[in-house]
């Protein structure tokens, strides 16, 4: 029986996150500060929604008060930032010295992200809805578009092509995720969506 070969020991220094493209990696610190942010905002959205009135006094179905699904969100929120802060914590008891810095370049890009989304979402909020598309249809273009339209932002070049396949694949994800919301609000809140 032959020995494994020895991991060199060049490889046992390399962060865990090597392999990662580039605007994948982040600092621990980086992580930490992203995590507590998203649980204040959590926070602040559960005790918003917690003093929004319940509407007792109409006799409304619990299931549809005003500040259900806000507080749910909210409560997403501060599970989602208290797992990003456990994992940043491992992170930096594992690898203190953090990973590279990031390269200008791909700040950058992460900037054009950011721009795109935000102008994805208002474009969703201002033209889409409201105007005679109906909720799913509205949603279903703006989820599409924002996939297709952000994978040619990715870093990672094997995320650029658009082809037959990209736009399905996209398509799907769109029209399934905008139906379910849709019925979600529609059947199980009783919310009727615009």
């Amino acid at each position: 029986m032959q020995a494994p070969d020895p991991v060199p020991a060049s490889d046992l220094d390399k962060p865990q996150d090597a392999g990662l493209p580039p605007d994948a990696k982040s600092s621990p610190r980086a992580d930490l500060h992203d995590a507590l942010g998203w649980i204040v905002l959590g926070l602040a959205i559960c005790i918003a929604s917690w003093n929004m009135s319940r509407l007792e006094d109409q006799h409304i179905n619990p299931y549809t008060i005003p500040g259900l699904v806000p507080g749910l969100l909210g409560l997403g929120m501060i599970i989602v930032g208290s797992i990003l802060a456990i994992r940043s914590w491992e992170r930096h008891r594992h690898h203190p010295a953090g990973p590279a810095a990031v390269a200008d370049d791909h700040a950058h890009l992460r900037r054009k992200r950011v721009l795109l989304t935000i102008i994805l979402c208002c474009g969703y909020s201002i033209v889409l809805i409201g105007h005679g598309l109906p909720f799913w249809l509205a949603s279903s273009i703006y989820v599409t578009g924002s996939i297709l339209t952000l994978n040619r932002l990715h870093p990672d070049t094997s995320r650029h092509p658009f082809n037959l396949k990209a736009i399905v694949h996209a398509l799907l994800i769109g029209v399934g995720s905008s139906v379910v919301v849709w019925l979600v609000f529609e059947r199980l809140f009783l919310v009727r969506l615009p």
